[in-house]
C-alpha cells in the first residue's frame, strides 16, 4: 500500500518474509528485508527473482527471539554474501531485551556478543527506544525507535513521555451517549462491581474492548471530559464504558470524552489495565474512525 501510494522511501520489513510469495512481493516492490532464519536463507537460495534484494541480518545476542545464533553466523553470513539473489547485505542488527532497565548487565553482555561477530565496518543497527536514551555507545549506524515514536516513555518505571519532550502523536476520543442519574447503592455495569457511594450522574461513554480500550482496566482509569479528569466506574463493555460525572457540571451527551492522548499520557491508562501503553496502543481496532492530522 505504501508504494502504491508514492512512497519511494527506503522500506524495511522487520520480520523478512515467510514463503516464496512474501519474497517475491518485497523483491518486486523493491523492499529491503531482515533475515533472521536459515528457512529464509534457503529461500533466497533457490527462489528465481527478477532482481536481487537488500538485505539486513539479525543476530541473536541473548534476547531468543528473532536471529541468527553466535556459532551459526560465519556460515549464513557466507551463503548470504554469495548468493545471488542478495545484491547486497546493508548491515547487521540485534535487539536488545532489557535495555529499559538502564543497569541491566544483559544490554552490555549483548553489545559484546555482537562486536565480537561483526566487523567495524559493517553497518550495524542495535539501539531500541530505551538504549537511544540510556546506551549511546549503541547508536552505531542506525537506530530503531518504536514505542517513542508514539511520544510515549520507553522505560517501565512512573515516568511519562512528557519527561523526555516526547509529544503524543495518537489521541483517543469517543462521545458522550447518556447520563444516567443513579441513587446510592446502584451497582453500574455488567455484575454491578461498582457500587454508587451516593446519588451520582453517570455517563455513557461510545466505546469499549472491540474498539480496543482495554478490557481490564480497572476502576479508577483516568479519562478527560471537557478538560476536566474524570475516572471509568464499572467493568468495561463491548461498545461502551461508564464514567463518573461527578465534579463535570456542564456535562452532556454529544461532549467527547479522551480516552488517552493529548492531555491525558496513555501510560497512566496502561498502569491502570495492568499492561504497558504499547499494548493499548497497537490494539485500536478497525471498527475506530482515523483522522490523520499534520501538525508541521
Amino acid at each position: 500500500r505504501l508504494r502504491d501510494n508514492g512512497i519511494k522511501q527506503p522500506i524495511m520489513v522487520m520480520g523478512g518474509f515467510q514463503d516464496v510469495s512474501e519474497l517475491k512481493a518485497l523483491s518486486a516492490q523493491n523492499i529491503i528485508s531482515v533475515v533472521h532464519t536459515p528457512d529464509q536463507v534457503s529461500l533466497l537460495e533457490e527462489t528465481q527473482l527478477t532482481k536481487p534484494m537488500q538485505i539486513w541480518m539479525k543476530i541473536d545476542t541473548g534476547m531468543h527471539r528473532l536471529g541468527f545464533s553466535e556459532a551459526s553466523f560465519p556460515s549464513i553470513l557466507k551463503r548470504l554474501t554469495d548468493s545471488k539473489n542478495v545484491v547486497q547485505l546493508l548491515g547487521c542488527m540485534t535487539h536488545f531485551s532489557m535495555a529499559y532497565e538502564p543497569d541491566h548487565p544483559a544490554t552490555s553482555y549483548q553489545v559484546a556478543c555482537f562486536d565480537r561477530l561483526v566487523s567495524k565496518t559493517t553497518p550495524q543497527s542495535l539501539a531500541n527506544s530505551a538504549a537511544i536514551f540510556t546506551r549511546p555507545d549503541t547508536h552505531r549506524d542506525l537506530i530503531r525507535p518504536g514505542i517513542v515514536l508514539y511520544g510515549v516513555s520507553p522505560f517501565g518505571d512512573h515516568r511519562l513521555g512528557k519527561d523526555f519532550d516526547l509529544k503524543p502523536v495518537m489521541t483517543l476520543s469517543a462521545k458522550l451517549i447518556d447520563i444516567h442519574h443513579c441513587k446510592k447503592g446502584d451497582g453500574v455495569g455488567y455484575g454491578g462491581t461498582w457500587v454508587c457511594p451516593e446519588d451520582m450522574p453517570v455517563g455513557l461513554v461510545s466505546i469499549g474492548y472491540a474498539d480496543g480500550y482495554p478490557r481490564h482496566a480497572r476502576n479508577g482509569a483516568p479519562v478527560l471530559i471537557n478538560g476536566i479528569e474524570s475516572m471509568l466506574i464499572g467493568n468495561v463493555s463491548m461498545d461502551f464504558i461508564t464514567i463518573d460525572l461527578r465534579g463535570c457540571l456542564g456535562a452532556k451527551p454529544g461532549d467527547t470524552v479522551v480516552l488517552w492522548g493529548e492531555g491525558l499520557p496513555v501510560e497512566r491508562v496502561a498502569r491502570h489495565a495492568g499492561t504497558i501503553a504499547y499494548e493499548l496502543l497497537a490494539k485500536v481496532t478497525a471498527r475506530v474512525s482515523y483522522e490523520y492530522i499534520n501538525s508541521l
